[in-house]
């Protein structure tokens, strides 16, 4: 039971089996501002959790408010001195930090703003916390909307990302898990998740995404992983205008393959909405039906699972998108109707919940995806089935008091 007194046994899926789902929310994480013009907004999450809360889906799921991660948390993936000047530097006080702002590409596209490192301990903790669940068996489903910042490297910024939550929920999960997946339906490809395990067969990362002049320039399907993690990533170069069809026409038979092949303990998906119709900075054509479908059947393995957040950047469509998604895992189809919210007029004039396609060009041709298909399940299939032993230095066990429940 959560602390109103509603049962957590989980919901009943379209695939008939029970989910026990925790979700994480810090109801701060909404006040954060990257700064005037810029495309990054927490407010979004602010958004999403109003419109699902007015669904009624909290009370299918615990809510948790997560953990603050730690600066010894951090240092898991991040650099000591990279992590020592997201915690000092201010906007009052980023004129002595002169010399390494560039170092740590902190400026424009990641800027330095208020409250910057207690945003990153946020949305950190709720990643590594919704792990901690999945791998003591509290949850089989957890969500952070707040998280899935794909782009952060051990020593740097990058593509609005300091912190990647990511690496560190995934090192969280290797302590209890032989194999994690990693899979990624953001516009832009994962290529901070990709690089941090590029050598090793113990994460598989799997990045569907606009590849071509595009940021952030990574993601060619040549690029499979190396020494030990030779065909461990998977790349999936698209095409502007790719639509829900042709999307799932590569993402269910080769997600099938990577599951029969890989056989991970473990899942990570992030989520991130900018792949999208009509995102402001992405080129996709899926609808939130069409986005959801991943979800959907990524849950239909019945495999521990991680939901995150990441890029969205027409916010109104980021908020229908995850609290659409937020359904999908407690195994509940969402009236297209969207009762009255918080932010209601952000969804007018239609006031419905789900995002249609556009008439935009699909640039990705029958042809052109056959051959990437078969050229993607010929690489999985070159997997080896047995991954070898752990080899990571891992996060330490939460300690008592650092997660605590939080009821709307």
């Amino acid at each position: 039971m959560d602390g109103s007194g509603n049962s957590l046994a989980g919901s009943v899926g379209g695939d008939g089996s029970k989910r026990r789902v925790s979700y994480f929310y810090d109801p701060e994480v909404g006040n954060y501002y990257y700064g005037q013009g810029h495309p990054m907004k927490p407010h979004r999450m602010r958004m999403t959790h109003s419109l699902l809360v007015h669904y009624g889906l909290h009370l299918k799921m615990e809510v948790v408010e997560p953990f603050r991660a730690r600066d010894k948390d951090l240092c898991k993936f991040h650099a000591d001195d990279y992590v020592d000047f997201l915690k000092q530097v201010t906007p009052e006080t980023q004129q002595e930090f002169a010399k390494v702002l560039k170092r740590f590409n902190v400026g424009e596209d990641c800027p330095v703003f208020d409250g910057l490192y207690s945003f990153c301990q946020m949305y950190t903790g709720g990643s590594v916390g919704g792990a901690v669940r999945l791998n003591t068996n509290r949850s089989d489903i957890a969500i952070n909307w707040s998280g899935g910042l794909h782009h952060a490297k051990k020593c740097e910024a990058s593509g609005f990302c300091y912190v990647n939550d990511i690496v560190l929920a995934i090192l969280e999960l290797l302590k209890q898990h032989q194999r994690v997946l990693y899979i990624d339906i953001d516009v832009h490809h994962g290529d901070g998740v990709e690089e941090a395990f590029y050598t090793t067969d113990r994460v598989m990362t799997v990045s569907f995404h606009k590849f071509g002049d595009f940021f952030p320039g990574t993601g060619d399907l040549r690029d499979v992983g190396h020494g030990k993690g030779k065909y461990y990533s998977v790349n999936v170069p698209l095409n502007e205008g790719i639509d829900d069809e042709s999307y799932q026409r590569l993402f269910k038979p080769v997600i099938s393959k990577v599951m029969e092949v890989y056989q991970p303990g473990a899942i990570v998906l992030q989520c991130g909405a900018d792949s999208l119709s009509g995102d402001r900075l992405g080129c996709f054509n899926l609808s939130v039906k069409g986005h959801a479908e991943c979800v959907r059947f990524v849950r239909s393995f019945n495999v521990p699972l991680l939901l995150v957040g990441g890029g969205g950047y027409t916010v109104r469509n980021v908020a229908r998108c995850w609290c659409y998604e937020t359904g999908v895992a407690v195994g509940v189809e969402l009236e297209n109707q969207m009762p009255y919210n918080d932010y209601y007029e952000y969804f007018g004039p239609e006031y419905t919940l789900l995002v249609p396609a556009s008439n935009k060009e699909n640039a990705n041709s029958p042809e052109y995806l056959d051959s990437l298909r078969q050229q993607l399940l010929e690489n999985i299939s070159k997997l080896q089935h047995a991954p070898s032993v752990p080899f990571y230095e891992r996060p330490p066990d939460m300690e008592p008091g650092e997660e605590m429940v939080w009821v709307s």
